[in-house]
């Protein structure tokens, strides 16, 4: 389930990656795919870190990466151990509405990437998340807890009060926000609902099989319900105002 539109990430042959707060690898792999990039995977979870190396490990032994290295380590958003302006790309897919200093956290992941280069961001979308607050105590629990719901502007201003230009948005994933909602209704935590478990096999067999009418689906009710928003931003140069 990619989230992040890689070809709006300016990326080429030996740049240097970085999927901050990987998660189970989706960008991760994608990324590694790149030919003679070096990609780094980071996140605070170990379980997640784990579950990456094993999905990346698969990967190689299909002869799917292209990339010159990749790495996993676990790390704090708000605490990055790299030099200023050390990548040519950087991903945070879902991560920031974890963060209780998401302040700090943007101002390293704009330390590191180097000028004129992409950072990708994407969070939940607001009114759909908003629903899921209303329906579940437990769902802002889940995955290390949501701490805050983002608004568009607020998001944009947060990063360009950085040296960094707003490049555009798009919505991903409007066939998973009905699983959620529906999710959120009979409890996050319930494992015997028959219809939560009946969609999300749909969700499964989506993601394994990518067939044509549901990426038709997802991509024409995007603007409407699309369940992640997803934001680039270049670093500016210096001969940029």
């Amino acid at each position: 389930m990619i989230t992040i539109d890689f070809a709006r990430l300016e990326i080429r042959s030996g740049d240097r990656i970085l999927d901050m707060g990987c998660g189970e690898g989706r960008h991760m792999v994608e990324a590694c795919r790149i030919p003679h990039t070096v990609c780094i995977g980071a996140d605070f979870g170990y379980d997640n870190l784990k579950t990456t190396r094993e999905k990346l490990a698969f990967h190689q032994a299909l002869n799917d990466l292209a990339c010159a290295r990749f790495d996993l380590s676990r790390m704090d958003v708000t605490r990055l151990p790299f030099k200023n302006d050390c990548f040519d790309a950087v991903i945070c897919s879902e991560v920031l509405e974890h963060i209780p200093d998401d302040e700090t956290a943007i101002s390293e992941l704009v330390r590191i990437l180097k000028p004129g280069r992409i950072l990708a961001v994407s969070v939940p979308r607001f009114y759909p998340e908003k629903i899921c607050w209303h329906l579940s105590d437990d769902y802002t629990a889940a995955d290390m807890g949501h701490v805050r719901i983002y608004r568009k502007k607020e998001l944009v201003k947060k990063i360009t009060d950085h040296p960094m230009t707003f490049l555009g948005s798009h919505f991903a994933h409007s066939i998973h926000t009905p699983y959620w909602w529906l999710k959120c209704l009979v409890g996050v935590n319930r494992s015997n609902a028959f219809l939560v478990n009946l969609y999300h096999r749909l969700l499964v067999w989506d993601m394994m099989k990518k067939p044509k009418v549901t990426r038709f689906l997802d991509r024409l009710f995007n603007p409407l319900l699309g369940k992640s928003r997803v934001l680039y931003f270049r670093k500016q140069t210096s001969d940029l105002t």
